[in-house]
């Protein structure tokens, strides 16, 4: 276990070294203005953002979430009672699916007005 931890410390400084040496840093103006898209700003940056767009966010993660907690159903199934499983897993998608017909009936996901 110590040989492991040395080469892993000694493989990070190494690294970290290396990824300060090895770069050439050559600012110009185009890097050290705010923006680097090639134009200048014509209004301001500080407009709030759409409360839709972190509906479609949250929606987003909490479906993805979804997957990953069903993902491990398959090798769920090798357990003693697999049914427990099962169910719990369509208990989960069934809450999910209410929610989204829910948010969808609410008109949550509409995105003009």
């Amino acid at each position: 276990m110590l040989m492991f931890m040395s080469i892993t410390t000694l493989l990070v400084i190494i690294m970290a070294a290396i990824s300060f040496w090895l770069p050439l840093i050559k600012p110009d103006t185009e890097k050290l203005s705010p923006y680097e898209c090639g134009f200048d700003p014509l209004g301001s940056a500080r407009l709030p953002y759409s409360m839709r767009f972190f509906l479609v966010a949250i929606l987003f993660l909490l479906f993805d979430l979804e997957i990953a907690l069903l993902l491990p159903s398959p090798w769920a199934s090798q357990f003693s009672c697999p049914m427990t499983t099962t169910f719990w897993a369509s208990v989960i998608l069934l809450l999910l699916t209410a929610g989204f017909i829910y948010e969808w009936a609410q008109g949550g996901l509409e995105w003009a007005e």
